[in-house]
């Protein structure tokens, strides 16, 4: 059984969840974290379900709780039917294809759907929803097939693969294996959730999935957005670039937040570097666009996250369900809380922000690559010709740059209509978060190539040293990473300095120096 002697404790309101708490959950391995439902919260949902049974009583007809769904709305359900009816629900809604979305992913959507729920307007079984974190608790991890949500009417089939496990039809993966979903219940010492009128509608019926994805997403992109910084300035120095460009008074006059934050993060970053010094007399007055705008264009990359981070937060404290269920009145009203634009065209463009620093980053490698601009070795390798160098780790650099750009074709424009033109515009958010999740793997593995390349440039310039915070970061890269003599298998090196980019650790190397960036 599992040991939650040193787990970190949530009592979930639905009102107060944040992005960092959200991965940071969906991150943890099991027994590290234990949710559970806030007690005011636990009341207002026993109050909701109050609502719904009283409904089934009465036998009035009402939208989600005893008539078919979508385009059959208008058919009403027997009584005792009704359990069936959820049941039926779920099971027919599971139509998603493609791979399984990561453990992370899964657990994300499971914690998104469970705070939208806990808020007590859906009128479920509380049951339910304390089994769905006990699947949190315990490690138990639905398979959700990655394609089949549109967007719009929630991201029904990928919820639906989640409502199936609960019920113990569901594959989960549990302790290293895929197994049924029952076994894995009956192993935590619990029971399936049994479906009741409403339950089954509740637990598909929004959008956990895309703001699960755009979630994730966001918390890797504000990490890559400060480590694009240090990384340039790296850059800067190792082709003796010339930081005048970052004059704060320059900025002021453009005073765009995202300009005037990185502007400032550059002059604290290169602060003290004896190459910048070693170069002042040589006569270069400006270099190119892809060193000396790294204030205007990491600036507006960074409004993305602005962007994104004020749409995530509403949505992650939202009722994304349909219909609501308001205690106060007994009132059980129809509407949209259910429809991802909002998170869709934020995920869109936040992929633009992201893609766009990738972009920037493949030029600057370029300029590394070439002997006429940077004064280093052709391809950064000292014996060229024999030696290949880092010549097709630019290349796969382009390469990422360049998927980037299709995968940055907005998913939010696009609509199709479904349930025979009932559901007639939908958001595509799903896709989108896809999409976006794939960019930030992109540029992470973009900035890991310059990474590899300004270190390397650094190497030839020695005894010369760059600032002291950035030469926190060689000693750190080095330890992943050795000087390149001769040619070797590159692709490993990429890949250590990529995971190295998926931690904190650049970033807290540099502020243990200069204190936080912005």
């Amino acid at each position: 059984m599992t040991n939650f002697s040193q787990a970190q404790t949530y009592e979930l309101t639905g009102l107060n969840l944040t992005i960092d708490e959200l991965t940071s959950i969906a991150r943890a391995k099991t027994g590290q974290v234990k949710l559970s439902i806030d007690s005011n919260s636990l009341e207002k949902m026993k109050k909701s379900r109050q609502v719904v049974m009283d409904i089934v009583k009465k036998g009035k007809p009402v939208y989600g709780i005893n008539t078919g769904f979508g385009a059959l709305a208008s058919m009403q359900i027997a009584a005792e039917d009704l359990e069936q009816l959820q049941y039926n629900l779920i099971r027919s809604h599971c139509t998603g294809v493609g791979r399984p979305f990561s453990r992370e992913v899964s657990r994300a959507i499971m914690l998104s759907r469970a705070n939208c729920l806990i808020q007590g307007y859906s009128g479920l079984t509380p049951e339910t929803i304390a089994l769905l974190l006990d699947f949190i608790n315990y490690g138990i991890t639905p398979v959700i097939p990655e394609k089949g949500s549109v967007g719009a009417s929630g991201d029904l089939a990928p919820l639906s693969h989640v409502a199936l496990a609960l019920i113990g039809e569901g594959d989960v993966e549990f302790e290293g294996k895929i197994v049924r979903s029952d076994f894995a219940i009956h192993q935590i010492g619990k029971v399936p959730a049994k479906l009741g009128p409403k339950d089954g509608l509740a637990l598909i019926n929004g959008t956990s999935v895309m703001l699960a994805l755009g979630c994730l997403a966001f918390v890797d992109a504000k990490r890559i957005m400060k480590q694009a910084d240090i990384i340039s300035c790296l850059t800067l120095d190792a082709v003796r670039g010339t930081a005048s460009a970052f004059d704060e008074r320059i900025s002021l006059l453009k005073p765009q937040p995202g300009q005037l934050d990185v502007s400032r993060n550059l002059l604290k970053i290169i602060k003290g570097s004896e190459i910048v010094v070693s170069h002042k007399e040589d006569g270069k007055v400006q270099d190119a666009y892809s060193l000396r705008c790294i204030p205007q264009v990491h600036g507006a990359c960074r409004q993305t996250l602005r962007h994104a981070e004020e749409v995530l937060t509403i949505e992650l404290n939202s009722v994304t369900d349909n219909p609501l269920v308001f205690i106060e009145t007994g009132d059980v009203i129809s509407g949209g809380n259910f429809h991802g634009e909002a998170l869709a065209l934020m995920m869109d463009y936040l992929a633009m922000g992201l893609a766009e620093i990738c972009s920037i980053a493949e030029r600057r490698v370029e300029k590394m690559m070439n002997p006429s601009f940077s004064d280093l070795p052709a391809f950064l390798t000292k014996n060229s010709g024999l030696n290949s160098g880092l010549m097709i780790a630019h290349v796969t650099m382009a390469a990422l740059a360049s998927e980037n750009k299709y995968l940055c074709h907005p998913a939010s424009v696009d609509s199709i209509p479904t349930s025979t033109d009932k559901e007639d515009h939908v958001s595509m958010g799903v896709t989108s978060g896809r999409k976006l999740l794939e960019v930030v793997n992109n540029v992470q593995h973009g900035l890991a190539i310059e990474l590899l390349c300004n270190t390397q440039g650094l190497e030839f310039l020695r005894p010369l040293k760059t600032s002291p915070a950035l030469e926190k970061v060689m000693t750190l890269v080095r330890k992943h990473v050795q000087p390149i003599h001769e040619d070797r298998v590159f692709y490993k090196d990429i890949e250590n300095l990529a995971r190295l980019l998926q931690s904190e650790e650049i970033v807290s190397e540099v502020e243990s120096v200069i204190g936080p960036l912005a």
